[in-house]
């Protein structure tokens, strides 16, 4: 199994309204696609506060490399990581992507 991780420090002024939209859409994605599951998404609230401006992230599972790749290559997973990358601090130098194998 892969668990893909995104961090992403949003610009001040991104609603959280709005980063919910993105997320909710990037589950819909998650649900119709085969091989992906568990999508869980949110704004830290962590004791640690050691976020680093990083204080929204998602995980999603993925059964193996090739429904990652589906996921990826999705139309409507393109838009909506586009939206992330407008609404990221400095584009995509606000957002760190790690995919785990578990």
């Amino acid at each position: 199994m892969i668990r893909h991780i995104v961090l992403t420090k949003f610009k001040p002024g991104t609603s959280e309204d709005r980063i919910a939209e993105i997320y909710d859409g990037l589950s819909a994605v998650a649900d119709r696609l085969e091989g992906a599951h568990g999508f869980t998404g949110g704004r830290s609230r962590s004791p640690e506060q050691i976020e680093r401006g990083y204080m929204h992230g998602f995980t999603l599972d993925f059964d193996d490399w090739d429904a990652l790749a589906r996921y990826a290559s999705d139309p409507a997973h393109q838009a909506l990581g586009a939206q992330l990358v407008e609404n990221a601090v400095g584009g995509i130098d606000g957002i760190l992507v790690l995919d785990i194998e578990i």
